[in-house]
């Protein structure tokens, strides 16, 4: 169990670390414009706050790899970090675009509990 926790805590920061390069390096290619549904000139006007979103995004993903490094200290990271991908992708699913709960919140949901069934499985 600890094993398919870890692995669903280090595809959710890849996932993290992917976003980070959409938002600060690809934000204006064909494929976030597609991704995103958004014309060429959007792109561009937005393009510092898409930096400064994917700059957040690989915090998060920082945070998860801490906490898969930290040995049994990590536990807590992992949670927190979780915790935090969590509400992140609930309040964009609200406020940005539904899917946001599916990709981004619904994994991470997964990965805490079997973070959170691990824990118990340990001791």
């Amino acid at each position: 169990m600890n094993a398919l926790a870890g692995i669903l805590v280090a595809a959710v920061a890849l996932e993290h670390l992917g976003f980070l390069v959409l938002e600060m390096f690809l934000w204006t290619s064909p494929y976030a414009l597609k991704s995103f549904g958004m014309t060429e000139e959007f792109a561009k006007a937005s393009a510092k706050l898409a930096a400064n979103q994917g700059l957040y995004n690989g915090f998060l993903a920082a945070g998860l790899i801490w906490g898969l490094i930290a040995g049994e200290s990590g536990f807590a990271i992992k949670v927190f970090f979780l915790a935090c991908v969590i509400v992140a992708g609930l309040f964009g699913a609200a406020t940005a675009k539904r899917s946001i709960l599916y990709v981004q919140a619904l994994p991470a949901v997964v990965a805490l509990v079997l973070v959170l069934l691990a824990s118990g499985t340990s001791q």
